[in-house]
């Protein structure tokens, strides 16, 4: 529950910090836009939640084109940045050359960057979640395509990092390193804005990982009774799009809270995401101690290592960044019991709707009293007695009187109508219908001697021929199903009357 609970905020969060990090390179191309950051970062939001109801294949299809687009510019981006460099046509930044010691780095420093570096580095486990889809052999191609982005990721990170070295680029409140870096290479021109563009592609793609592995996740947690089954509901484009609708506007709305700052919404992505991460490697090492396969211990150290890393990571980021991040260790815990509770409600309707139990309670039911609510005589209260005779044995007809002098017509009609069914005038001196009602229903169920009774309220509706017909009649009917839905071993029956002018 902890792993998937931290895994649907990480998800969440996974669009809240892609989208604001393609927001933050929007407005490094357009700096007039920075004061609609946000605004932006919803309109991106919005999109990709679109672009995702439409079907898994449309977006996919859309949204393979970024990634090509992105390698293509970064690497034209680094060859001709390091051919400048070495031709000469750029003249270093003044700054401490490569080797010359820094007073005060010590190995906590260190341990903090290098966390910093592995938050960066969480995406990759995509390929291992979506081996499946891979063409036969599947694992070996999983392995190729994550040596491939393992290969292309290193390439640009370094040239990045040595191009941004030479230049002397520092991170900027207004503008990205990336666009600074850009802006040297190229200047103001149409590369500039291409290497932007493909950056916020880029990051959009990285925000619809969130849209493909919330949806799932909430869905395998629904079928277990741990999510609402709302989450395992598909749309009529087959993807859950209950899931997506409520990701996109949990998205939407820690962007707003943190005014799309990437800075405040990364520590909580980085100190939840390793929380599975840990769990998942550990939980590996349990899994070999007890299966024992061949050549189990070599597998055993590796996730030991690999659990030991997460879990220090994990530590830093809970030590380094206590004051950005110590909400989620609130929440996550609220997530988890939310959770747990979901499951025990769930329990609980299985335990009530078990077929010995509905019979094991009619078994005890000695009589069905029938209740109709009239407001005057009609052709629809005779549909209402009639239905009353052939499911009830006692029948009362209730009538909530709002004038007095109007009484004894009621009651002469009635009387001449339906001479062997028994009438109560109830008055109502605020003009209500519904509270009479129930208190009557309350007196009858207090002074019957035991539970041992049904109680079917026959409602008379209504059906209006156009829907606008529907304003030139009182709702008392839905105001009765409202009140009356909760009272115990109380039956709603709806008598239409379809009007056909």
């Amino acid at each position: 529950m902890l792993a998937g609970g931290a895994l649907l905020v990480d998800y969440t969060l996974t669009v809240a910090v892609s989208i604001s990090s393609g927001a933050d390179a929007f407005i490094a191309a357009f700096p007039a836009l920075y004061n609609h950051k946000v605004l932006i970062a919803c309109l991106l939001v919005i999109i990709i939640l679109i672009l995702n109801l439409r079907g898994v294949t449309d977006s996919a299809t859309v949204l393979s084109f970024p990634v090509y687009l992105f390698i293509f510019g970064m690497l034209i981006l680094i060859g001709y940045g390091a051919f400048k460099v070495v031709t000469g046509q750029t003249t270093p930044e003044v700054h401490a050359s490569i080797g010359t010691a820094v007073p005060g780095v010590t190995l906590f420093l260190l341990l903090r960057a290098f966390s910093s570096g592995a938050s960066s580095l969480t995406g990759i486990e995509a390929i291992s979640n979506a081996v499946m889809d891979f063409k036969d052999p599947a694992p070996k191609n999983a392995v190729k395509t994550l040596i491939a982005m393992g290969t292309i990721l290193a390439l640009m990170l370094v040239g990045i990092v040595g191009l941004s070295y030479w230049y002397g680029i520092v991170p900027k409140l207004q503008t990205t390193v990336l666009s600074q870096l850009a802006a040297h290479v190229f200047g103001q021109n149409v590369a500039f804005y291409f290497i932007q563009a493909s950056t916020v592609c880029i990051l959009i793609l990285a925000a619809n990982t969130g849209f493909t592995a919330f949806p799932l996740l909430a869905a395998n947690m629904a079928q277990d009774k741990y999510m609402p089954h709302m989450f395992t509901v598909r749309g009529d484009r087959l993807g859950y799009s209950n899931s997506m609708i409520i990701l996109g506007g949990v998205a939407i709305v820690l962007i707003m809270l943190f005014k799309g700052r990437t800075d405040s919404l990364i520590p909580l992505y980085a100190t939840g995401v390793f929380i599975p991460f840990t769990l998942a490697q550990y939980g590996m090492v349990v899994k070999w101690v007890k299966e024992r396969p061949k050549g189990w211990f070599f597998k055993l150290i590796a996730n030991a290592i690999g659990g030991t890393i997460t879990l220090i990571v994990f530590m830093i980021f809970l030590i380094t960044k206590f004051s950005q991040v110590w909400p989620i260790l609130i929440f996550l815990p609220l997530v988890v019991m939310g959770l747990l509770r979901i499951r025990t409600h769930y329990h609980n309707i299985a335990e009530e709707l078990r077929t010995d139990n509905f019979f094991k309670a009619m078994r005890h039911v000695d009589k069905n009293l029938a209740l109709i609510p009239v407001s005057s005589v009609s052709s629809i209260v005779d549909k209402s007695i009639a239905y009353a005779k052939m499911t009830s044995d006692h029948i009362i007809a209730v009538h909530v009187s709002f004038d007095e002098h109007q009484d004894q017509k009621m009651l002469e009609k009635w009387q001449a109508r339906y001479p062997n069914i028994r009438l109560v005038m109830l008055h109502s001196q605020y003009r209500s219908v519904v509270k009479p009602l129930a208190r009557f229903i309350d007196k009858i169920r207090s002074k019957a001697e035991n539970d041992r009774f049904v109680i079917t309220v026959i409602v008379p509706q209504f059906i209006t021929n156009k829907t606008w017909q529907n304003l030139l009649h009182n709702q008392t009917g839905i105001l009765l199903r409202w009140t009356l839905f909760y009272q115990k071993n109380c039956i709603l029956a709806m008598i239409p009357l379809k009007l056909k002018k």
